[in-house]
């Protein structure tokens, strides 16, 4: 019953993310949802808003912890998409200009995620007798971090993508109960939107990114405890602080197996 349940969530996440698409496609005419991508073709960020809400629809099944962090995440995120100027980049960017006195739209997403994905963890721990507050703050700061990884590899068509499939399926497949719903809803969703970002046409942007990125985190805190949590914030921060200094792209590029993978999906050009 709980592997069924785990599909359902997929399913629905994942037609509920097509479907908005189509959707948000057909009715917005807004220039704010419009970008251009690395190769200088035009791509539309209403995917994000389309994952968000299938992400959200699936997160339904297992509670109110995965709907908060979909929604908190995609929120912020999109107030970044469409506010943002990009004179800050990075976290330390943000951070930067917020010790200068600068406020921007990307310090207010990094305090907004992680206010939302404190409240996230909260919610998930609400019925378990294993964790503390201490638990739930580091959680809190895993849901956080993770939405800001998923968002450093919106970089090239379909990448945040796998890589919230690669990191929710074996949270689907070797947990139970809204840990394997949660992480079923995020690829769900993934899945639902994978063919326009894969064609160029479209991205995640701040606003889906963050969102698979937060959904993916609560699916682990259901499924560990203060050591696991632990280890998955020292493993998001080592990566969030080496992209300060390191090209994810440049080492994708550069690894064979992670290039194929990379570019597996995308229309030969």
């Amino acid at each position: 019953m709980s592997r069924l349940r785990s599909v359902a969530a997929a399913g629905v996440a994942a037609a509920t993310a097509a479907g908005a698409f189509r959707l948000l496609t057909e009715r917005v005419r807004s220039s704010r949802w419009r970008r251009t991508n690395h190769t200088g073709e035009p791509v539309t960020l209403l995917e994000g808003p389309a994952y968000v809400l299938g992400a959200a629809a699936g997160a339904m099944t297992s509670g109110p912890a995965g709907v908060v962090a979909v929604l908190g995440a995609g929120g912020f995120g999109a107030l970044d998409d469409l506010a943002g100027d990009g004179a800050s980049k990075g976290l330390r960017g943000h951070l930067g200009a917020a010790a200068r006195g600068e406020v921007t739209t990307g310090f207010v997403k990094v305090v907004g995620i992680g206010a939302t994905g404190l409240v996230a963890a909260a919610l998930a721990d609400r019925r378990r007798d294993d964790v503390g507050a201490l638990d739930t703050l580091v959680g809190g700061a895993v849901v956080a971090a993770a939405a800001n990884l998923a968002n450093l590899l919106d970089l090239r068509p379909g990448r945040a993508l796998k890589a919230t499939v690669l990191a929710a399926t074996p949270l689907a497949a070797g947990s139970a109960g809204p840990a394997a719903r949660r992480a079923a809803a995020a690829a769900g969703a993934a899945l639902g939107v994978a063919a326009p970002d894969l064609a160029g046409r479209a991205m995640l942007g701040d606003t889906g990114a963050n969102a698979a990125g937060a959904l993916v985190g609560t699916a682990l805190l259901d499924a560990s405890g203060r050591r696991g949590r632990l280890v998955a914030l020292t493993v998001l921060t080592a990566l969030t602080l080496a992209s300060e200094k390191v090209s994810f792209t440049r080492v994708i590029e550069s690894t064979p197996v992670l290039r194929e993978l990379d570019a597996w999906g995308r229309p030969a050009r």
